[in-house]
């Protein structure tokens, strides 16, 4: 569930999304298992599993300068 939920994450949907498209499921499905009320079988683990790694989440591009996202430094 962590796989899926991280995958979810990189394409900026919801984990029920990628349940819907993977293995053809309503949106419920994925409540329920985070309820703890169901689990996916092994088949539909092994469907959603196969479709994250046919589709790939989208890698970000690495910034440019290579020091983007750190400390500001003070011009002197």
């Amino acid at each position: 569930m962590e796989k899926v939920r991280a995958y979810a994450d990189a394409l900026g949907v919801q984990p029920s999304t990628v349940v819907q498209r993977a293995a053809k499921l309503g949106g419920a499905a994925w409540a329920k298992w985070e309820a703890g009320d169901g689990s996916p079988t092994l088949r539909t683990a092994d469907k959603i599993l196969k479709y994250m790694q046919e589709n790939p989440a989208p890698v970000p591009p690495a910034t440019a300068g290579g020091d983007a996202g750190g400390p500001m430094k003070r011009a002197s």
